[in-house]
């Protein structure tokens, strides 16, 4: 029996997902490598990913409006075409011009800025390309693409860059980002603007952000549930520079081995990845199920450093397997739940919360990292995550129940 969820406009999203993501990984592993060549310092690198940054901040608050009131599939599309010439177009430049470390550190604000677009796009338009009913299969492919495709890519993408140059790889991902346009423009979608017979205006603008604050207030259980993941992952970014320090000082452990790492959180989201796609959860035992992972994943986090290495490994697989579980089931509730017409507004939110959070709390526990043992550091991150999903999750449970089983309480209710 033919799945149902692999309808026209699903297959060419995740087409064009795919041949994105592969352009974006083996560029970005390129220019990476490219920005330290020319400038020798880890200070410059650091300072292109912070320019990066900024535009989280700003451009959801800016674009959200618009996205709400406008046809998502345009600025979709249009991000991508932009993003392929642009790649393109720099990628020719350096062929026959050298380096500039400021040029580039403008070309990638402007890349930010269009990446916040495109990806506030992305996120509200796919749970429209999902069959009701499919969304936890949906999402499960969509957890396992860049796990998936970043293992493929990043040894290939050394490989390219001994063989065509950065500049032939960024030509390539430009190719790749305009080919991924010319598949979302295939796409069949019902969209309608929502200017209700008006001119979009700054006050519509304002009233539109204000309306969308009124809504996110008025859910505790979507901010609660976005408050946790912001923290926890917060945390759990904080925590990688310790692995690595750990790893770096602690006699009979090594860089290598740290890196198969990687390989067990892969072969962990893939194997939960593969799970969620054959396996449909009731919504009644959502909530139940993401708690115990949460809390289950933190304590994974609190022993990692105790145990001898192979459990370490075994234990990165678990967590990679909960990890893309309780991920795929919180994007496809959330997304679910979230009004279409406000969903752009809300995700935009939700980011800058997320990233905020996730800053403050990556700078910190390096800080504490500094003055404190790794392993006393790590546990008493996981411990504060057990904390705060006590508060958030746990006591805010009839909210939080409200969004993971939506569906699930309009049924009773309507019996």
């Amino acid at each position: 029996m033919k799945n149902s969820l692999w309808n026209k406009n699903y297959t060419l999203l995740t087409v064009a997902t795919i041949f994105g993501s592969i352009g974006w990984i083996a560029g970005d592993f390129a220019l990476s490598f490219l920005v330290f060549d020319e400038t020798g310092s880890t200070l410059a690198s650091a300072l292109i990913l912070a320019v990066q940054f900024v535009p989280r901040f700003f451009i959801p608050l800016f674009a959200a409006p618009l996205l709400d009131r406008f046809p998502r599939k345009p600025f979709l599309v249009g991000g991508d075409l932009i993003n392929g010439i642009m790649y393109t177009l720099a990628g020719v430049y350096l062929l026959s011009r050298p380096f500039s470390y400021n040029g580039y550190l403008g070309f990638s604000l402007l890349l930010a800025c269009l990446g916040s677009f495109d990806s506030l796009a992305y996120n509200s338009i796919y749970p429209n390309v999902i069959p009701k009913g499919m969304e936890q299969k949906g999402y499960a492919v969509s957890s396992m693409l860049y796990p998936v495709l970043t293992m493929v890519m990043m040894p290939l993408a050394a490989v390219l860059m001994d063989c065509i140059g950065v500049e032939g790889i960024l030509i390539m991902q430009g190719a790749m980002s305009i080919i991924a346009a010319v598949v979302e423009s295939r796409m069949k979608i019902q969209e309608e603007d929502r200017l209700e017979g008006k001119k979009f205006s700054f006050t519509m603008w304002k009233e539109d952000l204000k309306d969308g604050l009124k809504y996110f207030k008025n859910e505790p259980g979507l901010r609660n549930i976005f408050l946790y993941t912001s923290i926890s992952n917060g945390i759990s970014e904080g925590g990688a520079p310790l692995l690595i320090a750990f790893f770096r000082t602690t006699s009979g452990l090594t860089v290598s081995m740290y890196s198969f790492f990687a390989v067990a959180e892969f072969l962990g989201r893939t194997l939960g990845g593969i799970l969620n796609y054959r396996i449909k959860i009731p919504e009644k035992k959502l909530f139940g199920f993401c708690l115990g992972v949460y809390n289950f994943y933190a304590l994974m986090d609190m022993i990692l450093l105790w145990i001898p290495y192979p459990l370490m490994l075994v234990n990165r697989g678990v967590c990679g397997f909960l990890g893309v579980n309780s991920a795929t089931w919180r994007e496809a509730a959330v997304q679910k739940y979230i009004p279409d017409k406000m969903r752009a507004r809300i995700n935009a939110f939700k980011d800058i919360l997320f990233f905020g959070m996730s800053s403050i709390l990556t700078l910190l526990v390096g800080a504490i990292g500094d003055v404190v043992d790794y392993r006393i550091c790590m546990s008493a991150g996981a411990v504060f995550t057990i904390i705060v999903c006590a508060i958030t999750i746990l006591r805010k449970q009839k909210e939080v129940r409200k969004v993971y089983e939506h569906n699930a309480v309009l049924v009773l209710n309507n019996h």
